[in-house]
């Protein structure tokens, strides 16, 4: 069996990861996740949202970018890879729908296994002109989705079934630790000298990136919204959507990009995002709740 081997920093990012996802599993109950098989057309938008529209988006975006070729495989490693962890807390936050976000999260992870080597495979071939047969190790990447993503989750559930109460408890109090929590795991990544678990990343090519990954987290915000609208998904629904397809699995990418295909270049666009992304979501989701509020409120009922 294929292992990869981690940093001490990208296993203390899947701890907290997990943690996160046990979090939210507390707010939930096993009738959120009956309603998203009862009525799946909004899991549907928002799986083919994250699984075909993002790589497209990503691919028009660089065609008119002359940027080096390494950090466009990154972009495109970076759309490969939608749906981290973190959307399902602020969609927590924000009272959307936890249960659509987690269950688009566990199914795309699952998905990626087998989209993100085909994309990786054509950007390499593009970009770089290099042939390449990239592939995720099947066995360790379902472990690693079960162990961060679904496992945490389940317990949760668990835990808020058998044990309402203590779970109404711990919720109020683990989403401001986990918030601190995740804002210093992700400096440590941006900050720390490549021997420790960072990149590296020099302040011209933090100047370099910042303007494309800003016009791709909104250009997703705004394409989200807009086709969740158009699909006539209620507002919360595409709301939710479009915080589970602007927050990517930044994670996953460093891992691809550093570990994986061990070329720190292609790391720098995907941990840039991640500097950001998570509270760009916030404003949004502010921005967002003050429009939208009587929709929000409606929905929630």
């Amino acid at each position: 069996m294929e292992t990869l081997s981690y940093s001490f920093v990208d296993i203390l990012i899947s701890v907290v990861l997990a943690s996160i996802m046990f979090g939210l599993g507390l707010s939930l109950t096993t009738k959120n996740f009956k309603n998203i098989i009862l009525y799946p057309r909004a899991f549907f938008i928002g799986l083919s949202s994250q699984m075909i529209a993002l790589p497209i988006i990503a691919f028009v975006m660089l065609s008119f970018s002359d940027i080096p070729a390494a950090f466009k495989v990154g972009i495109m490693i970076l759309a490969s890879c939608p749906g981290g962890t973190t959307s399902g807390f602020v969609t927590y936050l924000f009272k959307g729908n936890v249960a659509l976000s987690i269950s688009l999260t566990t199914i795309n992870s699952l998905l990626t296994i087998f989209t993100i080597p085909l994309i990786v495979n054509v950007a390499l071939g593009y970009y770089m002109n290099q042939e390449a047969n990239f592939n995720l190790p099947l066995i360790t990447s379902i472990t690693q989705i079960f162990l961060v993503t679904l496992l945490p989750a389940m317990l949760g559930v668990t835990v808020r079934t058998l044990k309402p109460n203590i779970a109404i408890l711990m919720e109020k109090n683990i989403k401001y630790i986990l918030i601190i929590l995740l804002a210093i795991v992700y400096s440590i990544k941006f900050f720390a000298s490549e021997q420790h678990g960072g990149t590296g990343i020099t302040q011209d090519e933090v100047l370099i990136l910042v303007p494309y990954a800003f016009i791709f987290n909104v250009v997703c915000f705004v394409f989200s919204i807009t086709f969740g609208k158009f699909t006539k998904l209620t507002m919360r629904d595409a709301f939710t959507i479009a915080i589970e397809v602007s927050l990517h699995n930044t994670t996953l990418a460093l891992l691809i990009a550093g570990t994986l295909l061990k070329n720190q270049d292609m790391v720098k666009p995907a941990l840039i995002y991640s500097m950001f992304s998570f509270w760009s979501a916030l404003l949004f989701g502010f921005v967002t709740k003050w429009l939208y509020k009587n929709e929000l409120k409606n929905d929630e009922q």
